[in-house]
């Protein structure tokens, strides 16, 4: 568990030595500030990307070489990062550091094969939290690298961490249970690849080029038909990358989606908060807070998620996504709420990141479950890799919500919105996880009952047979 964990923490690293180190890199390397975003968005385009093929590669027998594969291509990543070689330099590392985004269901699917069932569905829950936990952790890390050792210190350790993983993984990680290898989709790859790019590109993309301009609509008609292009074909493939039809499971269904809208309101708060507290008291608002102190904002929110995820498992079988997914989403709304009211302290920041913890610790810890509990074991690896594409998607769209609204705010001519612009931004995450609420009352209590969260349950669902396709249907 210990090394499946660092996998799932280093995917954390990677992911905060973006947005903390934007207007450090737009320094150094004298560029636009929408030039260094691209250090962020380059990485979750190749994670998005790179999480499903990852997965399906995951679910044969191969599993451990995709995992150190992944590691090997992280390590070359934040080395190149690292050297002082210039933007393009650290921009090609921030892109082979994406990768580092598929371990993550590839350590879920290994923690469901190889432990036994009343470890594994903690196990899986765990793991399921490190990446949102991990920012909490990884955030104040980069800024303390960032502000006493200079920008480049942070891919040096990025550097450390990924080769002791893969030391780690080497030495513990198990091979996986001897199955048919499935042949690679090819097709449906190169599809989700350029849907996924066009789609990403033009979220990071529409404030600089105007939202109305043709070339972003192009964009972004292009990545509809591509994405409805790879849902078609996936239909009916043999062997699709992943296999659309077990989406249509009720407990898949509803982690999907909530885990999708529920990612643009999470997104929307941490951009909302580390923009906020790093703003010049000047502008009639903000702290002038450093990196360090932004990034201790977040640990908070890292802690009460791994304590609340903690608590579901505990519940048992009273914790059902019928209870656990409008709870978890009332605690997250709750947390917006607080810094819609009472955001004139770094106190009331601080206990409202941690009201935000609670609703995300919550909601991760039952998501997981309904997809192992959803797909056959074979799959494990393809759903869960599909998830962390939602979760991509509701990320990239929170970041660029705020970047819109607070743009919209500012004034011409203008360095910094008003202050009402964050109150709007705020506003549209309540409305984030209002639907998201919604949408979980509405499919948990329609239809065929939901079975208690395998995770909080105590069981891990049956390992299906080589040929089996399509899941059982979900029994109460």
């Amino acid at each position: 568990m210990p090394v499946l964990v660092s996998l799932g923490m280093l995917v954390a690293v990677v992911s905060s030595l973006g947005a903390p180190l934007i207007p450090t890199i737009a320094a150094e390397d004298h560029v636009a500030v929408s030039t260094a975003q691209w250090a962020l968005t380059l990485t979750m385009l190749v994670g998005a990307i790179a999480t499903p093929v990852m997965g399906r590669l995951g679910d044969g027998p191969h599993r451990k070489n995709v995992i150190l594969t992944g590691l090997a291509v992280v390590l070359v990543g934040s080395l190149l990062a690292a050297l002082p070689l210039g933007l393009t330099c650290l921009l090609a590392g921030r892109a082979l550091q994406g990768v580092g985004m598929g371990l993550v269901p590839l350590a879920i699917a290994t923690a469901r094969d190889a432990l036994p069932p009343e470890r594994a569905r903690s196990a899986v829950a765990t793991l399921s939290l490190t990446t949102a936990a991990g920012i909490g952790l990884g955030y104040p890390i980069t800024g303390l690298f960032a502000q006493y050792l200079g920008m480049y210190a942070g891919f040096w350790f990025a550097a450390a961490t990924a080769a002791a993983a893969f030391a780690a993984a080497v030495i513990v990680v198990p091979a996986a249970p001897s199955r048919p290898s499935t042949p690679m989709d090819f097709p449906g790859a190169l599809l989700l690849a350029g849907g996924m790019a066009a789609l990403l590109v033009t979220l990071a993309e529409g404030e600089r080029w105007g939202w109305g301009s043709a070339r972003l609509l192009a964009l972004a008609v292009a990545a509809g038909v591509l994405l409805a292009g790879w849902v078609l074909h996936s239909m009916h493939s043999t062997h699709p990358l992943v296999r659309v039809r077990l989406i249509k499971d009720r407990g898949v269904l509803v982690a999907n989606l909530t885990t999708m809208v529920g990612g643009v309101g999470t997104y929307l708060l941490i951009a909302l908060v580390t923009r906020y507290v790093q703003t010049p008291e000047s502008a009639g608002y903000g702290f002038g807070s450093s990196i360090v102190v932004t990034g201790l904002l977040l640990v908070p929110f890292s802690a009460a998620s791994l304590v609340t995820g903690r608590l579901v498992r505990m519940l048992g079988t009273a914790a059902t996504p019928a209870r656990m997914l409008p709870l978890g989403c009332l605690l997250s709304l709750a947390g917006l709420v607080c810094f819609l009211l009472a955001r004139s302290s770094l106190w009331g920041i601080g206990t409202m990141m941690a009201l935000a913890g609670l609703g995300v610790g919550v909601t991760f810890a039952v998501t997981p479950g309904l997809i192992v509990g959803g797909v056959p074991a074979q799959e494990t690896g393809s759903a869960m890799s599909f998830n962390q594409v939602m979760k991509y998607i509701g990320y990239s769209t929170g970041s660029a919500l705020s970047a819109v609204i607070l743009q919209a705010a500012t004034d011409p001519g203008a360095a910094l919105p008003a202050n009402d612009g964050y109150r709007n931004a705020g506003l549209a995450g309540c409305a984030a996880f209002v639907i998201t609420g919604v949408l979980a009352v509405v499919l948990t209590r329609t239809g065929t009952r939901l079975r208690p969260s395998v995770v909080a349950a105590g069981h891990i669902a049956p390992v299906a047979t080589a040929d089996r396709t399509r899941p059982e249907p979900s029994r109460p």
